[in-house]
């Protein structure tokens, strides 16, 4: 179950930073409220998420995929260029959480 929890406290702190973008500064209300929303879900998962899984390992994946994914929103939404240093370096994020996963006995399998 903590790994459901920490997929979706993804998802959340994902949709609340793409609202964070939409919400021009916190000028415009409806994308203002889903940043807040977005946000309280996605740390109250990873606070269910961290009674299980260490903090650091959890970290690491919950900010290491949310980089990755906004990065692709921000190039698909947002027409936003992504040059060969950003796909390099996305590809460390992706990279360092398999191994993660994969290797460390960190975290519970």
């Amino acid at each position: 179950m903590p790994w459901i929890y920490l997929a979706l406290a993804i998802l959340f702190e994902t949709i609340g930073t793409t609202a964070l973008k939409a919400s021009d500064g916190l000028t415009r209300l409806a994308p203002s409220l889903l940043v807040i929303l977005a946000y309280g879900l996605s740390f109250a998962l990873l606070a269910q998420v961290l009674r299980v899984i260490p903090v650091g390992i959890a970290y690491a994946i919950w900010s290491g995929l949310g980089i990755v994914f906004i990065a692709l929103i921000g190039w698909l939404v947002f027409a936003q260029r992504l040059d060969g240093a950003a796909l390099a370096g996305i590809a460390l994020i992706i990279a360092g959480i398999l191994v993660i996963n994969l290797f460390s006995d960190a975290t519970p399998h």
